[in-house]
């Protein structure tokens, strides 16, 4: 539970670099510098301390890459959606996820989800419809992305329950990042010429902008990035690995209040009354379950 709440407050950070840097630079091109910062950081800092190198070897690769193309998704829709949403709301709707890992963790895992806990998980639902907005004007198609990340984020996650058994949390952890390298580079090469930006500052902009060489002043951003990812990436792991999937996948919503702070503090966007009740119903459904899996042991 300690390495679920550590992992929020990484991602966190790293949601609110990437934030940041959306306004200047390609998508592709801050996935692949903070990958790489991410890669060094978990091989020559952390791996070293547990297991040493011989933790990259594996007989599931493909289900490391299969893993890691789930979060690659999950990150690229959600980034996208940040580079226009205020970062508050996207991780509000972005938390249908914990949601999806535990009725995943029903159908593909076999463990139980009672009937209050589906009660909680229905509710924190129509929380999420509520930040969505769907059929007014207040509806916008970029606000589906972050729930095309929550899909893909769930199911790496229920990947991770499954992989737990025979891979540690650093060894996924080190092929999540390889996976980010691999597939970054890849779309850079297709499009960090940057001739298919619309030039509008949209989401579209932010993923076919041209490469650019990154201001000295924004490496530490960058830096701060690839750390919360890294760490983030190795804590998730280790608490899915150790702990039933329905049980950390609500302490997850620690990153709600974190995400409002960091948009107030660092982009000045105040959520408004509907999206405080969206967020209210999803954090108290959160917190029931959590409630209710210490009631039941």
């Amino acid at each position: 539970m300690a390495c679920a709440l550590g992992a929020t407050l990484g991602f966190t950070l790293n949601d609110t670099a990437v934030k940041f840097l959306s306004g200047s630079y390609a998508l592709h091109q801050v996935v692949l510098t903070r990958a790489l910062i991410a890669l060094a950081v978990t091989s020559l800092v952390l791996m070293p301390f547990l297991g040493g190198w011989a933790q990259m070897r594996t007989r599931r690769l493909g289900s490391h890459v299969m893993r890691g193309g789930l979060l690659v998704m999950a990150n690229m829709t959600f980034f996208l959606s940040l580079s226009v949403m205020p970062l508050a709301d996207a991780t509000a709707i972005f938390f249908i996820s914990p949601l999806l890992v535990a009725v995943f963790s029903v159908v593909f895992l076999g463990e139980y989800v009672g009937p209050r806990r589906w009660g909680a998980i229905g509710v924190g639902l129509l929380g999420v419809v509520i930040m969505i907005r769907p059929g007014t004007d207040a509806f916008a198609p970029v606000a589906l992305l972050p729930v095309l990340a929550a899909a893909g984020y769930a199911g790496m996650h229920t990947m991770t329950r499954r992989m737990g058994v025979t891979e540690s949390a650093v060894t996924m952890a080190f092929y999540i990042q390889l996976t980010f390298v691999a597939a970054s580079a890849a779309i850079g090469l297709g499009l960090g010429h940057g001739r298919f930006d619309p030039g509008d500052g949209g989401a579209l902009s932010f993923l076919t902008r041209a490469w650019a060489w990154p201001d000295p002043g924004d490496w530490g951003v960058f830096l701060l990035a690839g750390l919360g990812s890294s760490i983030g990436g190795l804590l998730i792991a280790q608490a899915y690995r150790l702990c039933e999937a329905a049980l950390v996948a609500p302490l997850e919503y620690a990153a709600m209040p974190l995400a409002i702070l960091m948009g107030v503090m660092v982009f000045g966007d105040w959520p408004d009354a509907l999206a405080w009740v969206g967020m209210a119903l999803i954090i108290g459904a959160g917190l029931y379950m959590v409630w209710r899996e210490s009631r039941a042991g």
